[in-house]
């Protein structure tokens, strides 16, 4: 009996058609050659084995968000500038592919987590891979940001925003406001304030089984919610409840691949400036 023909769904950054156009030709021509079907910015995902992201961090975002619920392992082809969850460089894109074919790679599954909101309905995808941050809108003044921990109260939040974030977002928006790096798989969430107004709060790591709630009141009556950088407007009163989904995002990884050599390399986490 011969074997299962693999389908592929690529998807790429528009900004960066013409830059990944030779690429996307390639795996075309690859994936042709071993009898694979792929299809090119598909409608939807649904009988993919795998997506291919050509694109940054940002496309492979997307890419997660598309895939959703459906569990299809996400490759990241290193389109942008820092990749770090797309991390395949373009020159590797057969090599990686040999990898698949040979199921000689790791599947890493990453925390996803979700927002509810009470009171208004949220319209884009309320998932997040990285993060959802609750920041202030149309006014220079700080915003207040009553925070519970499974009904237990944390503190009263006076800043510009809080930053929930999974252990894959913590190298994102969360460590650029001073929150800590925290290894995938470790079951964690972060809560990191932003620009907050009293030096006595710092970010605080909690179990990702915890369910976070958010109180919101602004001066401008409003505020945003982002939800892995998609933006929504939401009236002051509504009250957030953030959680871990009950899905995962799975991500192909080499297995010779280590998360703290990846550290050095694409942040150049340790490196002495003075040698």
């Amino acid at each position: 009996m011969s074997a299962r023909k693999l389908k592929f769904a690529i998807f790429g950054n528009e900004y960066k058609k013409q830059e990944a156009l030779p690429y996307i030709e390639r795996i075309l021509k690859y994936l042709e050659a071993h009898g694979a079907e792929a299809q090119v910015e598909p409608v939807d995902f649904d009988n993919a084995d795998y997506v291919i992201s050509m694109g940054g961090d940002g496309t492979f975002l997307k890419a997660a968000s598309r895939v959703g619920d459906r569990e299809i392992p996400i490759i990241g082809v290193n389109m942008g500038r820092l990749g770090f969850l797309a991390d395949v460089l373009p020159s590797e894109i057969e090599e990686t592919l040999n990898k698949v074919y040979a199921g000689d790679y790791v599947l890493e599954d990453h925390t996803v987590i979700q927002v509810e909101a009470d009171g208004e309905q949220i319209e884009c995808s309320p998932y997040a891979l990285n993060d959802i941050a609750v920041l202030k809108r149309d006014s220079a003044s700080m915003i207040s940001i009553r925070t519970y921990v499974n009904n237990e109260f944390l503190v009263n939040y006076q800043a510009d925003g809080l930053i929930i974030a999974t252990p894959t977002g913590s190298t994102a928006y969360n460590l650029s406001n001073g929150g800590p790096i925290i290894v995938p798989q470790s079951g964690s969430l972060c809560i990191t304030p932003v620009a907050p107004h009293s030096l006595n709060i710092r970010p605080i790591v909690i179990n990702d089984t915890s369910e976070i709630t958010l109180d919101v009141e602004s001066r401008s009556h409003n505020f945003l919610c982002a939800i892995d950088g998609r933006s929504e407007k939401l009236a002051e009163g509504t009250k957030l409840t953030i959680r871990k989904a009950p899905y995962t995002i799975k991500i192909v990884k080499q297995k010779n691949q280590r998360y703290f050599s990846t550290l050095r390399e694409k942040l150049m986490w340790g490196a002495d400036q003075r040698q």
